[in-house]
């Protein structure tokens, strides 16, 4: 009986040893939710930031925009007056990763600015003309929408 009474004390004094850490199971059930979550929110973190950058584009051809019509007002054309130089007449300026140009139009009164990208939004070009019509020449991303537009493609599948 004193052998019997030592073992039950012994088993009462043992700490019960209880399973540490996670089976392969439940590893692998976490790396699937993962790699889930990530093939959905991946895709859309590049559009959102390349959505991000397509705005220096419009902002830039919108402010050029601006300079041509301040010009027009003072000179009531859009092409060199005397002395003074329009806003196009200067080299490309460059606004984030856009490069703004100017093309005269056939009289001294239209003209065409043009945005075209580089670095992330290669391929991006917008336009913008001097009744404020709006259009998209070139699309860099697959699947954004059709080209030529008339209007500004700033997000994955919108239309005009």
């Amino acid at each position: 009986m004193s052998n019997s009474l030592s073992h039950d004390r012994y088993r009462s004094l043992k700490p019960t040893l209880r399973a540490r850490g996670f089976t392969l199971v439940e590893v692998m059930v976490v790396l699937a939710i993962v790699a889930i979550l990530s093939a959905i929110a991946i895709p859309s973190y590049r559009d959102y930031v390349l959505r991000g950058h397509l705005v220096d584009g419009t902002n830039a051809l919108a402010t050029m925009r601006a300079d041509m019509e301040r010009y027009f007002q003072d000179n009531r054309s859009y092409a060199a007056v005397g002395a003074f130089n329009p806003p196009c007449a200067a080299p490309g300026r460059v606004v984030g990763h856009f490069t703004v140009t100017c093309a005269p139009g056939s009289n001294a009164t239209s003209y065409t600015l043009i945005a075209r990208g580089a670095g992330p939004v290669l391929n991006f070009d917008f336009t913008l003309d001097q009744q404020g019509n709006a259009g998209t020449a070139n699309v860099g991303v697959a699947n954004w929408g059709t080209y030529p537009a008339s209007c500004w493609l700033l997000k994955r599948g919108q239309t005009c």
